[in-house]
């Protein structure tokens, strides 16, 4: 049995209503979808306190690293590239997985 191919999507939690629209599309497309999960950027109590929140963005990072390695490829979404986006590009080029941009003018290594 063959599986769909497995799409990450990408990019800094500002975007994330644009990243629920890559999600629709990909999906509708037959690809299997994963995203961030949670949006640090709106407030919630699990992270209201600054140091479990820097604990909790940590074991994120690693989490989305993670579904980088399980993805057949890599989509990034929004117009800015941040550090942490920067990470997960390179991360995703050095397994050689395709990368694909909804802006690629925003791609570091264009």
């Amino acid at each position: 049995m063959c599986l769909p191919r497995i799409v990450v999507i990408c990019g800094s939690t500002r975007f994330m209503t644009e990243m629920n629209e890559a999600d629709l599309l990909e999906t509708q497309a037959g690809k299997i979808v994963i995203k961030p999960g949670i949006d640090m950027k709106s407030p919630h109590e699990l992270w209201s306190d600054p140091v479990e929140a820097e604990a909790l963005k940590a074991r994120l990072d690693e989490l989305h690293r993670a579904k980088i390695r399980l993805a057949d490829e890599v989509l990034v979404v929004g117009d800015y590239i941040g550090d942490s986006t920067r990470a997960e590009i390179a991360d995703a080029r050095s397994l050689g997985k395709p990368l694909r941009f909804t802006h690629p003018e925003v791609d570091p290594d264009a």
